[in-house]
């Protein structure tokens, strides 16, 4: 038996042991206070052994075929579109999206769609903007293509700063929901579910890199499309397969009335609140460097394109599912009293409205099902953070600024397997030291980051002759602290978590500001740069310009 063998063996018993210890004497001695958990659910947890061993086995399949740090990294650019595209949707059709969105739409009516509805947007600017000039201009990660015609190192540290930034704020999140939903839906303690997460996916990128990775994505987005469109087709049926009969139904068992139908309601009528949650969702998605990570697997910028296309096509289909299905719960779970509290609540909160509905319309069955699926999301998003993770630490700051780009293919394959290692060893640290911890903070700031900081940046990279390294550096920095400073002074920090009674900046999500004043400050000092660096940047332009239509190789004139 290989190494790679003994170690999923060895990982496989784990987690069968796990399951076998966890009795409720043993749950009391190391369980997450004020989460109440289920029994142990056996659908559930076969459902999700049976995913860990296919993808185990397509992880070995994987390892057997690397051979460079493209390979490792972004698959030697061999992914099919339609793979490509399935894998990006994996990444946004997540636990999060799935269980948040249906609950928001449970208790707050259609105005939580905004959230889905906000992603979408970003999907067709991102096709039309940015998709085939970063294939024709990158090769590993985004910071390739900031640092094309930039001074290559100030301009590498300030993007790997920022980039692990978003990687570790959305590391916690996805950590910490891991373990918590584990918790409530397996009947696992949490410390177990966060050992359970960071070892799986440590192998996957360590193993099997970014195709390991891709298919991880595409098994788990095929099975959340199925338990889905199942939930969909079952709420449906009870109403005659009519949109309008859902929404009659809807609007006459929930609290809100019509209310749930209508606009106003979530955000209390307040434009700018509205405005600051769709300009993070449809800009954060061009900000996050793992989604931006993977227009490099595939061979040229068509393919970019239509794996964008597969992509948004993939993710509008679910958005009208978790529509659907949000509404459907309202008048579904009704239905059921034993899913209330005394008090009348829902059990589990608005995370558990999804879950509690599989079980209404599937039995046990569906429920387990469901419960594996959602295990499966949170670890197939945490192991493409990982792959981002791990590439900006070995190639963009080992390999091409500390080593001055002279490291061979081998040495950074193996740097990135080490920087694997120490990633999925912070995760799990991150997991459990922000147990019962609002991570909902967290992920609001990853999603913010990227649209106030990457994303003017990556565009007036793309466009704006006049762009120079001190702009971006400098202007990418204060971005930065500008969008953590508000999002310290949100309600989610100030009122949620250091318990004031009024927060200084009113709003959750910073981008309404953070954003327009990024391109502000990137544009007015790259301005007033006069240093020779800044005549270099603006004078390689026209080159760059041509490179991101025809591709590096075509642009070059003969004898280069």
């Amino acid at each position: 038996m290989n190494r790679f063998g003994f170690i999923s063996f060895s990982l496989v018993a784990f987690i069968f042991s796990v399951f076998a210890i966890a009795d409720p004497a043993f749950a009391a001695a190391v369980s997450s206070e004020g989460v109440e958990k289920q029994p142990l659910n056996m659908v559930a947890i076969g459902t999700f052994l049976v995913f860990v061993a296919t993808t185990l086995l397509i992880t070995w399949w994987a390892a057997k075929h690397v051979q460079s740090r493209s390979d490792f990294l972004v698959a030697g650019g061999g992914l099919k579109p339609w793979q490509n595209g399935m894998a990006i949707a994996g990444d946004f059709m997540s636990a999060a999206t799935f269980l948040g969105i249906t609950g928001a739409i449970y208790f707050r009516g259609q105005d939580a769609f905004v959230l889905g509805v906000g992603i979408m947007v970003g999907w067709p600017l991102i096709l039309m903007v940015i998709a085939e000039r970063f294939r024709n201009l990158g090769s590993i990660t985004f910071i390739d293509v900031l640092s094309n015609r930039l001074k290559e190192k100030p301009v590498r540290i300030m993007a790997s700063c920022i980039s692990l930034s978003i990687v570790t704020f959305y590391m916690i999140a996805q950590m910490v929901g891991a373990g918590t939903l584990i918790q409530i839906l397996f009947g696992l303690d949490y410390i177990w579910a966060i050992l359970i997460v960071g070892l799986l996916m440590t192998i996957y990128v360590a193993f099997g890199g970014m195709v390991a990775t891709t298919w991880v994505q595409i098994i788990k987005a095929s099975l959340l499309l199925l338990g889905g469109t199942y939930l969909t087709f079952a709420i449906l049926q009870t109403a005659g397969f009519s949109f309008d009969a859902v929404m009659s139904r809807a609007a006459d068992i929930s609290p809100l009335g019509e209310r749930i139908l209508g606009t106003g309601g979530w955000f209390s009528g307040d434009p700018i609140a509205v405005a600051t949650v769709a300009l993070t969702m449809a800009f954060g998605v061009m900000g996050l460097p793992h989604i931006l990570m993977r227009f490099f697997t595939v061979k040229d910028a068509s393919d970019a394109r239509q794996s964008v296309f597969y992509a948004t096509s993939i993710m509008g289909y679910f958005y009208i599912l978790i529509l659907i299905i949000g509404l459907g719960a309202v008048f579904l779970l009704a239905t059921d009293t034993s899913i209330f509290d005394e008090n009348g609540s829902l059990i589990g909160g608005a995370n558990m409205v999804a879950i509690h509905l599989s079980r209404i319309a599937g039995g046990d069955l569906m429920f387990g099902f469901m419960a594996a699926v959602c295990f499966a999301t949170i670890l197939a998003v945490v192991a493409g953070l990982t792959l981002s993770g791990a590439a900006t630490i070995a190639h963009d700051l080992y390999s091409q600024v500390f080593s001055d780009g002279r490291l061979d293919d081998k040495s950074e394959v193996k740097v990135t397997r080490t920087a694997t290692l120490a990633i999925g060893v912070l995760a799990i640290l991150l997991g459990l030291a922000f147990e019962g911890e609002n991570v909902a903070v967290t992920a609001a700031l990853a999603l913010a980051i990227g649209a106030s900081v990457n994303c003017p940046i990556i565009i007036l990279a793309l466009y704006w002759k006049g762009l120079t390294t001190r702009g971006v550096v400098w202007g990418g920095y204060l971005g930065l602290a500008l969008c953590v400073g508000l999002i310290v002074a949100s309600p989610g920090v100030m009122v949620a978590a250091l318990g004031y009674e009024e927060a200084l900046f009113p709003y959750t999500y910073p981008t309404v500001i953070s954003m327009p004043v990024t391109f502000l400050l990137v544009m007015l000092i790259s301005w007033f740069d006069r240093t020779p660096q800044a005549m270099v940047d603006r004078a390689t332009y026209p080159r760059q310009a041509l490179e991101s239509e025809l591709g590096s190789n075509i642009a070059k004139p003969s004898g280069h």
